[in-house]
């Protein structure tokens, strides 16, 4: 997605060897127009697959599922990472380890909002290691549900988390595909090799 790899190449700061700060449009404050724009790319790549529900994580990946849900029509569940009074029985849990955190959470989601009859999207905001949509993945096992597919805002594709996803049978369509940080600068992969 050409505006967002533009987007990231103006406002994106890398940080060490594989981190990429996106807080301008992103993970604090968030760019709505761009939102929505992601938001209809993932709703016509997604098309056509009987999506009932869209799952992400709390807080970067509600945003563009907010869009997404608001273009195919259907609800957005966000999994919590953190402990609520109003959510605390009758749940679906899993444990994430986040690298840029180096903390491990419990992630939850109610069981009233994911069951068996539901075709179930995922969003995320990145993909390094693919923990985060793994324990979302765990999630929907744990319901019975079946996974359309998963959405990614930006992959880090040096990192192997697109792989371990894949070797799961998961349809995978990220945004924008970052094949190396060279000196500072993100680098992406060509649309020819984007297939």
């Amino acid at each position: 997605m050409k505006v967002l790899e533009e987007r990231i190449l103006k406002d994106g700061v890398v940080l060490g060897k594989d981190v990429l700060k996106v807080d301008n449009f992103l993970n604090h404050q968030i760019d709505p127009v761009l939102m929505q724009e992601m938001g209809n790319e993932f709703a016509r790549y997604f098309a056509g697959k009987g999506i009932t529900k869209i799952l992400t994580v709390e807080t970067s990946g509600i945003a563009p599922s907010v869009f997404a849900g608001l273009a195919l029509g259907v609800p957005v569940i966000f999994a919590r990472k953190h402990k609520s009074l109003t959510l605390t029985d009758n749940l679906y849990t899993s444990k994430v380890y986040s690298f840029t955190k180096n903390t491990t959470n419990d992630i939850t989601i109610s069981r009233n909002f994911i069951t068996s009859t539901d075709n179930v999207l995922l969003i995320d905001d990145f993909l390094a290691n693919g923990q985060a949509a793994k324990g979302l993945v765990d999630i929907c096992e744990q319901a019975q549900a079946s996974i359309v597919g998963i959405g990614i805002v930006i992959e880090k594709s040096f990192q192997p988390g697109r792989s371990d996803l894949e070797k799961l049978g998961f349809d995978i369509f990220s945004l924008a595909r970052i094949r190396a940080f060279e000196n500072g600068v993100v680098k992406f992969i060509e649309e020819e090799e984007n297939k």
